[in-house]
């Protein structure tokens, strides 16, 4: 079925394009997406209007890849696209919809946005580019926080009474719009109020909230997006702010002065911010890496080894959980001198109120050759195990930059106590003349020590182990820090 309703090629690049697309679900491990459905709508950015709007099925060149998995989520059968058009078909306008506009949706950045890019390259032709774009997942996280849930689109419909998702392309964009125009509605409305009031509000929906979160609240009311904010804090940030392309920006939408405030959060991943009961991630207590025992150097690991299996928890339950092993040894990573590309982000809580920490690190070959061969593996396990989990991979592409992987490195929390403290090790290298030593800084560090140690172009030894996880429709591998030393 094709929709069109007043789209004409139009020559005012101003309007936001709303999209969404549906695709099949991989099988097998290097599959890929096939573009089942896209939708889109044209917004007025001054009026905040629907001005048009497109939807269309689109027929897979491979039929098989609609699966009854993919039918289960969006609803798309073999016979309701055997008789569409075929991507190529439709690419003229797709590309006149959104080449050169502001791009906006749930989630884009991860999914939407790369899946375009392949179906152009799979057709042999350049992509779209945007001017800019708003992914309302990524800013609805920071600026409306958790009280809505877990911000999925879904969540966030019944949290506004919006009614039931639908995963069809044009009734998604109209939802994703809609949840925008309540929640900043929500945020202009507490701009007004007294910073107890909006204190309060806070912490009746959201379960999560601790007394650091609303010291925080009141003691920052003007936090800037780069602030070690929790999320919670809106009351003078604006609802729409744009991730900017490489391309020069020109009025209304100029973006470039938010670069340097946006990077850190384009490489936000989606790890789940409130972690499964049985989820290993967290540690009762230090266990001391100093003698390096069980941590494999790089140059000693061959990748053919690596392997992913299922494990009992010995807690009882009789549980599995997902473990990477190299030959019959669990594998953990001995990774010297990593460069730090992004500092300490500790935007969201774990159960205790406590913040969970994280920072970014550029990646060499050999580091990335493993990581990428660990995320195989475990996604392969993961998806034959029968798994429905969008899969987050463990290496990210620094945006706008050729040849750059990175990975998020997260800092465990500890379970026990109440005191705001870490289960990571912190060494500090020093040299005296050949010689290098490492003297211990803190084996429970503070949120703080980290946060001062752990800066942009610091150079650090990492002893990581490795985490896969699966909760709330998302998985991935999480590499979790048990030893940092300071160069």
């Amino acid at each position: 079925m094709l929709t069109m309703v007043g789209l004409t090629p139009a020559e005012d690049r101003s309007e936001i394009a709303f999209f969404d697309v549906e695709t099949t679900i991989p099988f097998r491990v290097g599959q890929g997406y096939a573009i089942l459905e896209f939708g889109s709508i044209l917004v007025c950015p001054k009026k905040l209007v629907e001005l048009k709007n497109y939807s269309v099925l689109v027929r897979p060149a491979n039929l098989n890849l609609i699966t009854p998995r993919s039918v289960k989520c969006n609803g798309i059968k073999r016979e309701d696209v055997e008789s569409a058009l075929t991507f190529a078909d439709i690419a003229d306008t797709v590309y006149d919809i959104l080449h050169g506009r502001i791009w906006a949706g749930h989630n884009i950045l991860k999914f939407d946005c790369p899946r375009i890019r392949e179906a152009f390259a799979e057709i042999g032709r350049d992509p779209p580019e945007p001017k800019g774009t708003i992914d309302s997942l990524a800013l609805l996280t920071q600026r409306f926080g958790r009280r809505a849930g877990d911000m999925k689109m879904a969540t966030l419909a019944t949290y506004f009474g919006l009614g039931n998702q639908t995963h069809r392309s044009l009734d998604d964009v109209r939802m994703n719009f809609e949840v925008l125009k309540y929640c900043a509605t929500v945020l202009f409305l507490e701009s007004s109020l007294p910073d107890e009031l909006i204190e309060n509000s806070v912490t009746t929906t959201t379960p999560e909230t601790s007394s650091r979160r609303r010291r925080t609240i009141k003691k920052s009311p003007l936090q800037s997006p780069t602030d070690q904010q929790t999320g919670e804090n809106m009351t003078t940030i604006p609802i729409l702010s744009f991730v900017s392309s490489a391309e020069a920006q020109t009025d209304p939408f100029d973006m470039s002065t938010l670069r340097n405030e946006i990077a850190p959060e384009v490489l936000q991943s989606d790890v789940p911010m409130e972690e499964e009961q049985n989820q290993q991630s967290e540690t009762v207590a230090s266990e001391g890496t100093g003698d390096q025992e069980g941590f494999m150097e790089l140059d000693k690991i061959s990748v053919s080894s690596i392997r992913a299996t299922h494990v009992p928890l010995y807690d009882g339950s009789q549980t599995m959980k997902l473990q990477l092993f190299l030959g019959d040894r669990p594998l953990q990573l001995h990774c010297p001198r990593l460069k730090v590309r992004f500092g300490i982000n500790g935007k969201f809580m774990d159960k205790a109120g406590r913040r969970r920490l994280n920072f970014v690190i550029d990646l060499y070959p050999s580091l990335c050759n493993v990581l990428q061969e660990c995320d195989s593996a475990a996604q392969t396990i993961s998806v034959d195990s029968g798994s429905g989990s969008d899969w987050n991979p463990l290496v990210i592409p620094m945006k706008g930059f050729l040849n750059c992987p990175t990975a998020r490195i997260h800092i465990p929390t500890e379970l026990n106590g109440d005191i705001d403290r870490y289960a990571a090790e912190i060494h500090q290298k020093e040299f005296s003349g050949a010689t290098a030593t490492q003297k211990l800084i803190s084996s429970n560090p503070k949120a703080e020590e980290i946060e001062s140690l752990l800066n942009p172009r610091t150079v650090l030894d990492a002893f990581l182990s490795l985490e896969p996880y699966d909760y709330q429709q998302r998985a991935g591998i999480r590499l979790v820090a048990r030893k940092l030393v300071i160069h």
